[in-house]
């Protein structure tokens, strides 16, 4: 049989960029084929050029062994392409009927689609609620309403774009069943991931890209995530500081007592959130999105101060009624989980989104003037630092990939060596290399004694970089634990909302 899909020296150029340079490689029917690369590698373009969204400069595209053209998503639907984004596409208010619907190019009367998307449930193990409102469903039932109308289609290649990075452990588990029951019946799935452990327990084959170009093609089976890692930045791998030696000091950052009321009408109200965080520790907070990381970085930092009781501390000093500035200026920083219009503004250039938040500890602001120039070298330093691909501080937010943007970003606030660090989602989306970057300057400003508190549904990054956490489900913190001796499948089960001394019990 004839590749499902073949591309053929595929080219795509931007106004000073070369996106994709000369790409070929196919992806076998019933095979689950991963395609790496670090972030800017050019795995975005590539995947929508496959998909219809962009086309390409050069080269040819074969589906099934013939030549094909695809101008737009519907004629790659047509032809038998789906695709499961990253970021999901739904409507908070509508049913999962709704939005299931919403998605087709023709969809079926009402009861007739029902019935065919409970077939599809039946079929894979899906379960879930047609009638449901999207805003009452957990991230991985999200996931299934956008898995179930890519499966309508009858798909002979599917793509998922990192689709385990929202998902609990348990979860995970089940979309690999998934995929794998894909594969099985002849389906050819393009799987996209930073997470090199789930390519060797999930992929046949993978291909990596490293600067547009085809750096190469490895079995995983036959790769340690580490070696794919360095095949992906071309080079070697630092690990990370020995953490096993760390002393700790007094408390730094204390809070207490901490409620929040939702915005209306699906934010989560957190209630009576209570931690503490030494001088030198890392903390970290685990949960599935949704279930008050936004509310509780919000109220950290200041951002928001309306419907909030409890106390925050930095350093003994109660802080709650204080806002953003007031605490930067105690030496609380924060970075928020949306970098583009949260973190950064994605017009600005990066000198520009410097002073957005340095302005203070940085002296980037006097007498209510811009230093400009201070905050050009500032900016220039943080790119050095943190070897942020970008042509200098003048560049805006919007033009760097996510990764790059990322680094630049926690580069300016631990650049401010601040007294507390609170950090969500530090290296989603991220490739091998720069998250061991972004972890490895984390660790080195615990050591220079911040503390540090990780928000971050990546339970593999909280077990690495972490000395002790917590799960948050339904706005509710977890007793911290020890991540010495930890069991995954607990914190798996507090992820999922079921509580208990005895995991095994409560899953049953």
């Amino acid at each position: 049989m004839p590749p499902r899909l073949e591309l053929s020296h595929i080219s795509k150029r931007f106004p000073g960029v070369v996106a994709n340079d000369d790409v070929s490689f196919a992806v076998e029917p019933g095979r689950i084929h991963a395609l790496l690369g670090e972030n800017g590698a050019g795995k975005s373009t590539l995947v929508k050029i496959i998909y219809g969204v962009q086309s390409a400069d050069e080269g040819e595209i074969r589906f099934d062994g013939v030549p094909v053209r695809i101008a737009s998503p519907r004629e790659a639907r047509r032809l038998g392409i789906a695709m499961v984004f990253q970021h999901f596409c739904l409507f908070e208010a509508m049913t999962v009927l709704e939005n299931i619907a919403l998605g087709m190019d023709e969809p079926p009367p009402r009861r007739e689609l029902e019935a065919r998307i409970r077939a599809v449930m039946t079929q894979y193990d899906l379960v879930l609620d047609p009638h449901r409102e999207v805003h009452t469903l957990s991230v991985g039932e999200r996931q299934r309403i956008e898995i179930v109308r890519a499966l309508l289609g009858r798909p002979k290649l599917l793509i998922m774009d990192e689709p385990t990075s929202v998902l609990t452990p348990q979860e995970v588990d089940g979309l690999f069943a998934v995929l794998r029951k894909l594969a099985a019946e002849g389906c050819s799935i393009l799987y996209i991931s930073h997470k090199l452990g789930e390519i060797k327990a999930l992929c046949s084959t993978a291909t990596i890209l490293r600067g547009g170009r085809l750096a190469g093609t490895c079995d995983p089976a036959a790769e340690t995530a580490r070696s794919m890692a360095e095949l992906m930045i071309g080079g070697s791998l630092k690990d990370l500081s020995d953490k096993s030696a760390c002393t700790y000091g007094g408390e730094r950052f204390a809070v207490a007592g901490l409620s929040v009321v939702g915005e209306p009408p699906f934010g989560t109200s957190l209630r009576d959130v209570a931690f503490t965080v030494r001088s030198g520790e890392i903390f970290g907070i685990a949960g599935v999105a949704g279930n008050g990381q936004n509310e509780l970085l919000a109220a950290l930092s200041g951002e928001t101060s309306e419907g909030v009781s409890g106390t925050i501390a930095i350093e003994g000093r109660a802080v709650e009624r204080l806002g953003v500035s007031a605490r930067r200026r105690l030496g609380l920083a924060c970075v928020p989980e949306e970098r583009n219009g949260h973190a950064a503004v994605p017009a600005l250039s990066l000198a520009e989104n410097a002073i957005l938040s340095a302005r203070v500890r940085k002296g980037l602001a006097s007498g209510g003037l811009i230093r400009f120039g201070v905050a050009r070298r500032y900016a220039e330093s943080v790119i050095a630092a943190f070897s942020v691909k970008a042509t200098g501080p003048k560049a805006t937010a919007g033009s760097l990939s996510g990764g790059n943007l990322q680094k630049f970003i926690m580069g300016r606030e631990i650049g401010q060596e601040p007294t507390v660090l609170v950090v969500s989602q530090p290296t989603w989306g991220v490739d091998a290399g720069a998250a061991g970057f972004i972890r490895q300057a984390m660790i080195d400003l615990a050591a220079r004694g911040a503390a540090i508190v990780v928000v971050s549904q990546d339970l593999d990054e909280l077990l690495e970089l972490c000395d002790r956490l917590a799960v948050i489900n339904e706005g509710r913190l977890s007793e911290a634990m020890d991540v010495k001796g930890i069991s995954i499948e607990r914190v798996g089960l507090l992820m999922g909302g079921v509580h208990g001394d005895a995991p095994h019990e409560a899953a049953a």
